[in-house]
């Protein structure tokens, strides 16, 4: 049952990564490939003030996301001036290089990373604890993020993200609402990463390589881009089908290549299939099933 709880904590985790994520790339458009270093700079934060200064966990994990909100802000000041392939590569380069900052001092643990980190909830009751407060943020980001990008700044993103040059031409600044995009996307990545260091007390500098940042795309690629739930269908899905593999005993050397070719498979299936994820294809499919039966309708009164 613990296994469970923690398997759910860490489901919750990446519901606040993807739907954070999905912010930045899929409602603004940025197409960047650096969040995993604000979850990162969330973590080691959060873990830093809490070994050194003893605050208290919640301090430490705003503490954090603050830090994650102040380097993408500078971040996005040089690097968004640019788009496209520019600015993945920009993004690309701002992680692999704040990477080995954190490798090389000392006081980030090197490349074996921060141990011993304060277990602020003792007891038998610390995994639901943790699954409660893990669960209620990533239900707090969700409806933020929706009630962000189904208002009227919403539509002021959408427009820019659609038509950027048409957006300025109106006399509406898109450098602003990129900062301001990006800004909140990866301050609630920092949020993620002290909650993350927290509960497993142990963070290390590869568990934020480029290689997450390929999973977290694939969870918002596979759940719907641009959709509310999308994130939250593709970080279920991509959390729990490598846990349930788990369960069928295979050995290491079985294991670790069937989940690379689940997971290959799901992408591709859903290039082809469902281009729009998940979520995003139902979506799809429910319109036009409405304009079909309107036509009908309008057809039938004829």
């Amino acid at each position: 049952m613990e296994y469970i709880l923690t398997i759910m904590v860490l489901i919750a985790i990446f519901v606040i990564l993807a739907s954070s994520y999905n912010l930045v790339i899929g409602y603004g458009g940025l197409a960047t490939v650096a969040h995993p270093i604000f979850y990162a700079l969330g973590a080691y934060t959060s873990a830093l003030l809490g070994i050194h200064f003893g605050l208290p966990a919640v301090v430490c994990v705003l503490a954090g996301a603050i830090v994650a909100i102040v380097a993408s802000v500078l971040l996005a000041l040089s690097a968004l001036r640019v788009a496209g392939d520019y600015l993945l590569i920009a993004s690309l380069g701002f992680q692999l290089g704040l990477l080995q900052v954190i490798k090389n001092f000392e006081f980030t643990g090197g490349p074996g990373g921060i141990s011993a980190i304060p277990n602020t909830i003792t007891g038998p009751w610390r995994t639901p604890v943790y699954l409660l407060i893990c669960g209620s943020i990533a239900a707090l980001t969700v409806w933020l993020i929706a009630r962000i990008v189904h208002g009227p700044y919403g539509r002021a993103i959408t427009a820019m993200r659609d038509e950027e040059l048409a957006f300025s031409a109106l006399g509406r600044n898109a450098m602003t609402i990129k900062v301001v995009v990006f800004a909140i996307g990866c301050g609630i990545a920092g949020i993620a990463g002290g909650l993350y260091a927290f509960y497993f007390q142990y963070v290390s500098p590869e568990q934020f390589e480029v290689l997450h940042s390929a999973a977290m795309l694939t969870m918002v690629v596979l759940g719907g881009m641009g959709t509310t739930m999308g994130p939250v269908v593709g970080a279920v899905m991509l959390i729990a089908i490598p846990q349930a593999i788990t369960f069928l005993n295979l050995p290491p050397a079985v294991m670790a290549p069937m989940q690379g070719i689940i997971f290959t498979t799901l992408v591709m299936l859903f290039l082809f299939l469902r281009p729009a994820g998940l979520v995003g294809g139902l979506s799809k499919d429910r319109m036009a099933g409405r304009t079909a039966t309107e036509k009908s309708s309008a057809g039938a009164a004829e």
